[in-house]
């Protein structure tokens, strides 16, 4: 015991060891290469929901891969939709008293070639706008993974549309928007940790609770169908990521530099552990488990990517992997059914990481940011501890109105004959394979 606390220690020392830096020179016109970096970044953040739809495709039993494959690619058309209509305007317009964007970039009237200096001064207002965009799109494909193999497709579509709207846009003005309440107060989350992973993880819990447990759930094994098709998912995801983090630095530069590295750091390290731990739990190593690994890793370094150090992102990474190997390996002992461990990685991944920005955060990185506990700086933590509690709370009462209400008209959950018949035949009339 005393020498794993002797290790732990060792850890957060060599993860709190300052780095030098130097800031990105601020430009005042449109960048070609900051805006080819950008959309590059967009481009690969989209990837991402496709390599989703892998990830969790091969998870699920074969008479369910193109009901689940299709619940995150409609989430493409469909949010993005939404987004520029209204969904940019009330995520970032202009503020309305900290909680939400006005409505004044309804169908993105004014938004255009020129650079908004609240956001990006060295890209289009449009470039910014499709890279945020992308975001949107992931976010509620990730709930998904939680009610896999039984939720009504047209519950799915109504759900994806009411959450987006009434939980992801506000949240994400208050972290992101100018004049958000928790932007002010200084809480931190560079690429998503609070705005997608939080908001994501507990709406997945909630709407696992909701749903009710597929049939067979602790009572038969439920395999899933395809584990390459999840492994290659998971390297997808693992390849946009780097867009989705260095891309949140929105210049091409020392910042994007630092949280590549801390995205990649933290990824591996999480893979690593989480084979270790299941090796010594299990008797042997999955190549589920660290394609899950890698996935827990690439999700808590999120909030803290663009604030820390390559070292304190290994310390995270392993933070990641550990805890959320606990998580997954409880839902089982407490009885609720998220099919496909959306919350067990990304709402546990994102408060961990969330809380790590609070612990390991730099100026010396990020002179935007703010130094965390290991640096001096105590408030930050308690900030970040707020932003997470905010979160869970709004993210977790407003999932679970969303879906009753949407079960008193739409109906959530398909008929017990369906499910047994599977999703792809009772939602799509399709099948994924032909034998």
């Amino acid at each position: 015991m005393k020498a794993k606390i002797l290790f732990l220690i060792v850890l957060l020392l060599i993860a709190a060891v300052p780095v030098c830096a130097f800031a990105d020179t601020p430009a005042t016109k449109v960048d070609s290469g900051d805006t080819a970096f950008v959309l590059i970044s967009a481009a690969l953040v989209m990837l991402m929901t496709p390599g989703l739809a892998l990830f969790y495709g091969g998870m699920v039993r074969g008479k369910n891969v193109l009901g689940t494959l299709m619940q995150s690619f409609v989430a493409i058309a469909l949010i993005s939709v939404q987004w520029i209509l209204f969904g940019y305007s009330l995520a970032f317009g202009p503020d309305v008293h900290g909680f939400i964007g006005s409505l004044d970039w309804v169908g993105l009237s004014g938004v255009g070639a020129a650079p908004n200096a609240d956001y990006a001064p060295t890209v289009p207002h449009l470039a910014f706008m499709i890279y945020q965009a992308m975001f949107a799109v992931i976010t509620p494909a990730l709930i998904s993974g939680a009610v896999a193999e039984r939720m009504k497709f047209s519950a799915f579509i109504v759900f994806m549309l009411l959450w987006s709207t009434f939980v992801y846009d506000p949240i994400a003005h208050w972290l992101w928007g100018t004049g958000g309440w928790l932007k002010d107060m200084g809480a931190l989350d560079f690429a998503g940790g609070v705005v997608v992973h939080i908001s994501s993880g507990i709406s997945a819990l909630v709407a696992a609770l909701v749903l009710g447990r597929r049939q067979g759930f602790l009572h038969e094994a439920i395999y899933p169908h395809n584990l390459p098709m999840t492994v290659l998912g998971a390297g997808l995801l693992w390849f946009g990521w780097f867009g989705f983090n260095a891309g949140s630095a929105l210049s091409s530069g020392v910042l994007s530099t630092w949280a590549f590295v801390a995205t990649h750091a933290s990824a591996v390290a999480a893979t690593l552990i989480w084979v270790v731990i299941e090796w010594l739990h299990r008797g042997k190593p999955t190549m589920f488990g660290a394609a899950t690994g890698a996935i827990a890793g690439l999700a808590t370094v999120t909030p803290a990517s663009g604030f820390v150090s390559p070292l304190s992102a290994l310390v995270i990474g392993l933070a990641a992997g550990s805890v959320c190997y606990i998580a997954l390996n409880l839902k089982s002992k407490l009885g609720y059914d998220d099919s496909l461990d959306a919350f067990g990685v990304h709402g546990v991944g994102g408060i961990i990481g969330t809380l790590a920005t609070g612990l390991f955060a730099q100026t010396l990185i990020n002179p935007g940011g703010s130094n965390g506990l290991f640096f001096g700086n105590s408030k930050l933590f308690l900030t970040q501890l707020i932003a997470v509690g905010v979160t869970v709370l709004y993210s977790f009462v407003v999932t679970f109105i969303i879906l009753k209400v949407i079960g008193w008209t739409v109906g959530l959950r398909v008929e017990d004959e369906d499910e047994r018949k599977g999703l792809d035949i009772s939602q799509h009339g399709e099948r994924g394979y032909s034998s």
